[in-house]
């Protein structure tokens, strides 16, 4: 739903167009249809100035309540209903059936939707032919008659002669909502994705930004980062350090290796590669991931548990085979660092369906708190995190990598688990890639490239020392 400040100013135009409508209506009725001799329509002239000084004070009573900023809604169906009101009134003056001024509901319906969309344009098409029917009934059945100032030969007032103009401005009325109506909701998702192509080239921005920064600290802090981690290592090895003193190093060791990865994590949302989709085994890919997670920090003192759940086989799939890795470490890191003490974070495959449309799926479960409400479409934004030592970098990469491979048929989806086992305190969340099935190879590695543990740049080394971002 729109916020409450472009409803606002909309009804605060409206207002004020209509309060200067309504003048010019007052001195043409008066002037041109009436043609200035108001003492020959006394009656006429009376009815007519009761019905737009009505409209000029519900335009005041308006105005005060819409300083008010309540309800602004309501205000604006109420708006519509009595604007077609006022329209009635005009046409039982000047000619009834067949008045000019029945293209005024019309003018209504188009204000409708520009106020509150299609539902706005409905009821002001509801709203004009149900007054315009009732005058039209009136006439027809004798308990409304013209004007007795009036000629009579300006009004028809015979069912047989009503039944037609009835008819045509009814349909009138109808077709002006329908393509208003219509107007209004394609403008909205028009504006919708005019915002949302304001926010992607603000990010791109941002992006820009951040990869000339990365590009200009990346080697001034991995040099030092580099040194710090090799002194603080031999000096854990020195004879006569205290436990206190080797606590202290380890401290220091495992935020070196946190800033590290942050670093490298920086610089991979910053410079993206084109990905080279040939088919992998992401079954082995998983494995691999899941074996070298299982010997960090957290998961390498049983902490908390990664376990791999799919074929033992091959599975293979079209995609980056380096790519699809670092997507499915980020996603177990995340999922890690989420979790608590005693939790298991499960990496599994599975396939569906056959041949050429079959699917391969990667999904990555924790138990720890979820996604908080309203942050579901906005964790894989670049900065954005929910957690209070997170950089939000990991996922932003996570959904980059995605959108490049979109053109082979790559999703992720993420999900709050349905339900946590019997004694869980959390349910955790599931974040699933999705891939194309890719036909079997007959000659090549199993994650698609000669040699894969080279690919492993983002991953840690079988030493857990030296990289401690899961803590």
């Amino acid at each position: 739903m729109e916020s409450d400040d472009r409803l606002s100013n909309r009804l605060a135009w409206v207002t004020g167009l209509r309060l200067g409508f309504l003048t010019l209506l007052l001195g043409s009725t008066a002037f041109f249809y009436l043609r200035g001799a108001l003492s020959r329509y006394p009656q006429s002239q009376t009815f007519l100035l009761a019905a737009i000084g009505a409209a000029f004070a519900l335009a005041a009573i308006y105005a005060t309540l819409l300083r008010r900023r309540r309800h602004l809604r309501r205000l604006a169906e109420l708006q519509i209903v009595l604007d077609q009101m006022t329209w009635t009134a005009i046409v039982y003056v000047t000619g009834g059936a067949t008045s000019g001024a029945t293209s005024f509901y019309g003018l209504t319906c188009l204000v409708g939707a520009i106020l509150i969309g299609l539902r706005g344009a409905t009821i002001a098409a509801l709203a004009g032919i149900g007054a315009f029917v009732a005058l039209c009934v009136g006439f027809g059945s004798g308990s409304i008659g013209p004007p007795v100032d009036q000629r009579a030969g300006n009004y028809i007032v015979e069912w047989e002669a009503i039944l037609y103009p009835l008819g045509v401005n009814a349909l009138g009325i109808v077709v002006v909502a329908l393509l208003a109506g219509y107007l209004a909701e394609r403008l909205r998702r028009t504006g919708g994705a005019l915002v949302e192509a304001n926010e992607r080239a603000a990010s791109a921005e941002r992006l820009a930004m951040l990869g000339r920064i990365a590009a200009g600290l990346a080697h001034e802090i991995r040099n030092p980062l580099g040194s710090i981690s090799g002194s603080i290592e031999l000096l854990r090895e020195a004879p006569g350090l205290t436990d206190e003193d080797r606590r202290l190093c380890e401290i220091v060791q495992r935020e070196a290796g946190r800033l590290n990865h942050l670093v490298t994590d920086m610089m991979d949302l910053a410079r993206p590669r084109r990905p080279e989709p040939e088919p992998v085994d992401v079954a082995a890919l998983a494995r691999d991931v899941v074996e070298l997670a299982a010997r960090s920090e957290r998961s390498g003192a049983g902490d908390v548990e990664v376990v791999y759940d799919g074929p033992a086989g091959p599975t293979w799939a079209t995609c980056d085979g380096a790519q699809m890795r670092q997507v499915l470490w980020n996603l177990v890191r995340n999922a890690v660092q989420a979790s608590g003490a005693g939790s298991t974070v499960r990496v599994s495959v599975r396939e569906e369906g056959d041949g050429r449309s079959g699917r391969v799926f990667m999904a990555v479960s924790d138990r720890g708190p979820g996604i908080p409400p309203g942050s579901q479409e906005r964790i894989f934004e670049a900065f954005f995190t929910t957690r209070s030592q997170g950089a939000g970098i990991g996922l932003a990469v996570v959904r980059r990598i995605i959108e490049d491979h979109a053109g082979v048929g790559a999703t992720i989806d993420v999900r709050n688990n349905a339900e946590a086992p019997a004694g869980a305190a959390a349910c955790g969340a599931t974040f699933e890639v999705g891939l194309a099935r890719a036909p079997s190879p007959t000659t090549r590695s199993a994650t698609g490239r000669p040699d894969h543990a080279s690919d492993l740049g983002v991953l840690p080394p079988a030493n857990p020392r030296s990289h401690s971002d899961l803590s």
